[in-house]
């Protein structure tokens, strides 16, 4: 699922580069549905389910490239910086 999941985050990321809405949203529901079914398995790593349920795309395309050096959000337990 994680390298199906990895695709869709590349479409998505290409479709919002092009100004592809149809795409974008296409992408978008595909991921929701991984997600959904991840969750309900318990197959995805928590932290990819974190990214993909807040959103984070940039984020959760760079977990599952093996990147160790993603950035805290707002969201990682600290106040955002303003």
């Amino acid at each position: 699922m994680e390298t199906q999941i990895k695709a869709s985050l590349t479409s998505l990321l290409a479709a919002i580069k092009a100004s592809d809405g149809q795409t974008v949203a296409d992408a978008m529901a595909r991921l929701d549905e991984f997600l959904a079914r991840g969750r309900a398995s318990g197959e995805l790593h928590p932290q990819l389910v974190h990214f993909l349920e807040n959103r984070s795309y940039a984020k959760a395309l760079m977990f599952l490239g093996g990147a160790t050096d993603i950035p805290a959000g707002a969201c990682g337990g600290r106040a955002a910086k303003k």
